[in-house]
């Protein structure tokens, strides 16, 4: 963000500005452009958190206002109250008949993959061990990730899929399918089988993740909230939160909100 700032200011006229340099007016100049260009609020607030990183890192941290509101954003919405994640056991993963479609529900159940990224991963070239790697192709905004392989369920699960798909280059869409026409498959077959809401496979992975990595449960989960937190269980959760977004495929850390709660 910080980089696409610079450019923009540039094509502002700002063509010799040091980053030491960040005024009033540089503000001014960037909140016009983006307004020009139909940002969303969310994305509003996102670059003006940036702004302030870069603000605070030069001694200028009272060159933004504290509250977005000033700028007419309005506030981010509240985290949810009632958690989102669901659960697949295997005896509803049975009465799914299609095995393309009941390996790629067991993937997302497993690594908290993209309904997607389940029909797309290739399983033997996504194998790197001790970890899933994504490759660019596969995911939301074409962005690769690693996933970490820990438990002995994800790594039989990964085997199971790529005991179905044999060929090294094959991925979870049949040969003789494209991705629109798996698609519509896997959506019949959920449909038949009572599946439903099935985005909260990633946030049932998301929740567990947390619980392994902070030490207690989330929010969401019957956890502390963030106020009723110790300074350690802030810290654990910050962190917990920032692995967890990288392993969702998301850039920041707000968004684990929508998974875990506040």
């Amino acid at each position: 963000m910080l980089l696409q700032m610079g450019e923009q200011l540039v094509e502002a006229g700002y063509k010799k500005m040091h980053a030491n340099e960040l005024k009033g007016r540089h503000l001014h100049t960037l909140l016009q452009r983006w307004r020009a260009d139909g940002l969303s609020p969310g994305t509003l607030r996102n670059r003006l958190s940036a702004l302030r990183w870069w603000a605070e890192k030069i001694g200028n941290s009272g060159l933004l206002a504290h509250n977005n509101a000033h700028y007419g954003i309005p506030k981010r919405q509240s985290a949810p109250r009632a958690t989102k994640a669901k659960a697949l056991p295997d005896a509803k993963l049975a009465h799914v008949r299609n095995a393309h479609v009941r390996m790629s529900l067991a993937l997302q159940r497993a690594f908290g993959l993209r309904r997607e990224e389940s029909l797309k991963i290739k399983p033997h070239q996504a194998d790197k061990g001790d970890r899933l790697v994504l490759q660019a192709s596969w995911t939301k905004g074409g962005r690769p990730r690693e996933i970490p392989i820990r438990t002995l369920e994800q790594r039989e699960v990964l085997d199971r899929a790529k005991d179905l798909v044999k060929l090294k280059s094959a991925s979870l869409i049949p040969a003789h399918k494209n991705y629109a026409q798996q698609l519509r498959t896997y959506e019949h077959c959920t449909r038949m089988a009572g599946l439903d809401h099935l985005h909260g496979l990633r946030h049932a992975y998301a929740q567990e993740r947390f619980l392994e990595l902070a030490g207690f449960p989330c929010p969401l989960a019957g956890g502390p909230h963030r106020e009723e937190m110790t300074p350690e269980q802030r810290e654990s959760d910050y962190e917990a939160r920032l692995i967890i977004s990288a392993e969702l495929g998301h850039s920041r850390e707000a968004i684990t909100a929508a998974y875990l709660g506040r």
